[in-house]
Formats: C-alpha cells, structure tokens, sequence
C-alpha cells in the first residue's frame, strides 16, 4: 500500500485509498460516535503555542486524539498506521518517522476553512490522510473534503464509510459545511 500512496502522491500530491481501515471501519465508526455522544471530544483549535485558539467560524469540528486512554479501538489503527511509516518513508524518500491521529466530528453547519495541514514555523507533517467513518453518505449531505492543488484546480471527496484519502502536508484543503453529523479520523505521517 505504501508503494502505491507514494506514487499517487508524487504525480497529483493526492489519492484515494479504499480499505486503509480495513476490518475497523465498523468498530471505528461505533467508537467515534460513542465518544461523542460522551462528550469525550472536544472543540478543536487552530494555531500553536501561544496563539492557539478556538474559532467555530474558521473550523467547527470537535476531536480526540487516538492516543488517548478512551481509544481502544483507534489505538488499534495507530499501529497499522505505524506500519505505514516505514513503507512511505522509503517510497516517498521523506524523513517521515512517525504518525499522530485524532477522531473529527463535525456537527450539522460545521466546516473548517481553507488552510495547510504545515505550520508556517514547522514542517513537521508530511504527508495527510483523513479517512471517514460516514455509513449511507449522499452527495446532498455535503460535508465533502476539497483540496486545493497547485494549478489552481481542486478536488472534492465526499466522505463516504470506509474511504480515504492521503495528500501532501502543504497542499491548501478545506471541509466544507455538512448537513448531518460527520465523523472522519485524520492523520498526519510526520517527521520528529
């Protein structure tokens, strides 16, 4: 899989993945939607360091990291993920060798606005990938990932159960607002 990512991502900077969770999609989703219901997700932040702030208008979703003790089953995601590691740093010839991942829901309205996933002081992350964990997704109930690419054009992904997508670190995204809850799981494959 990692060959295949590493290749997508060196001749358009983005690709769909189908299965990246594999036999977790059901219990990913069953997961995330508990710990919301919980309340164990909180309002996400944008920035870092002393200018870290939450902003509903800029980006409305809530997260938790899967690393979190509550995690049981997205910690279970993180080692496959960790497998991954190795494959795309060898692939993608990147100082890539670690990943981090968090739990998003964005409530009805929610979006986030257009922005890189690379600090303006950090390049730490690499390499994007968010996954969704949306069963009977419609085209109606937007909520879809665009990314924007460097000539000017963008794609849109919807976030239907079970896909993903990776992308470049840098390349400029947005969500754009959902009409029903939307849960996804985002990760960023990173250098130390």
């Amino acid at each position: 899989m990692a060959d295949a990512i590493a290749g997508a991502l060196c001749n358009g900077g983005a690709c769909m993945i189908d299965g990246l969770f594999g036999d977790l999609a059901d219990d990913l989703a069953t997961e995330a939607q508990a710990l919301q219901q919980r309340d164990a997700l909180q309002s996400a932040r944008i920035g870092r360091g002393a200018s870290r702030q939450g902003d509903a208008s800029v980006r409305g979703d809530s997260t938790l990291w899967l690393d979190d003790p509550a995690c049981a089953v997205g910690q279970r995601l993180l080692q496959r993920l960790d497998s991954l590691v190795d494959g795309l740093r060898e692939s993608l010839r990147l100082p890539i060798h670690s990943v981090e991942a968090h739990y998003a829901h964005y409530p009805v309205g929610a979006s986030y606005a257009r922005h890189r996933d690379r600090f303006r002081d950090s390049g730490s992350r690499l390499v994007s990938c968010v996954g969704y964990l949306n069963r009977d997704w419609l085209a109606g109930d937007g909520g879809a990932l665009r990314i924007h690419f460097d000539d000017e054009s963008h794609g849109d992904v919807l976030p239907l159960f079970g896909t993903s997508v990776c992308f470049l670190s840098e390349l400029e995204h947005e969500v754009l607002p959902a009409r029903r809850d939307r849960y996804s799981i985002a990760a960023w494959f990173r250098r130390d």
